[in-house]
């Protein structure tokens, strides 16, 4: 059974930083792409970052370039998102994703073959 489970969100304040976690078991991830989704409520869940299984990394969209960046550690079969200079606007549940397929679309969600249940994270002002 596949599992991916997020941890790391909580609350904190804008301009702060957070470091989430993508651990995951019944797979190897270093023998997936994986990437983190993130979605406010009432908006679509929308492409954060991605990074393909020989660690190549995907441009992250204009909304968290230069404060997202994505690693793997792959001896700890964990994907991670460290985020900077957070904004109000950051706020949703950020999920983690893990597809199969090396040429398949990253920033594409339907690509993905598993997620977590994902962490909240919530940017006060």
């Amino acid at each position: 059974q596949v599992l991916l489970v997020e941890s790391g969100g909580g609350l904190v304040q804008a301009g702060g930083f957070l470091r989430l976690s993508c651990a995951a078991s019944g797979l190897i991830s270093s023998s997936y792409g994986m990437g983190w989704f993130r979605q406010a409520p009432g908006k679509d869940r929308e492409f954060v970052a991605a990074i393909r299984r020989n660690g190549e990394i995907l441009a992250y969209p204009d909304s968290v370039k230069g404060r997202f960046t994505i690693s793997r550690d792959n001896a700890k079969n964990t994907v991670f998102l460290r985020m900077s200079s957070l904004k109000t606007g950051d706020t949703a549940v950020y999920c983690c994703a893990a597809v199969r397929g090396y040429y398949s679309d990253l920033r594409q969600r339907g690509e993905y073959d598993y997620w977590g249940q994902g962490t909240q994270v919530t940017v006060s002002s």
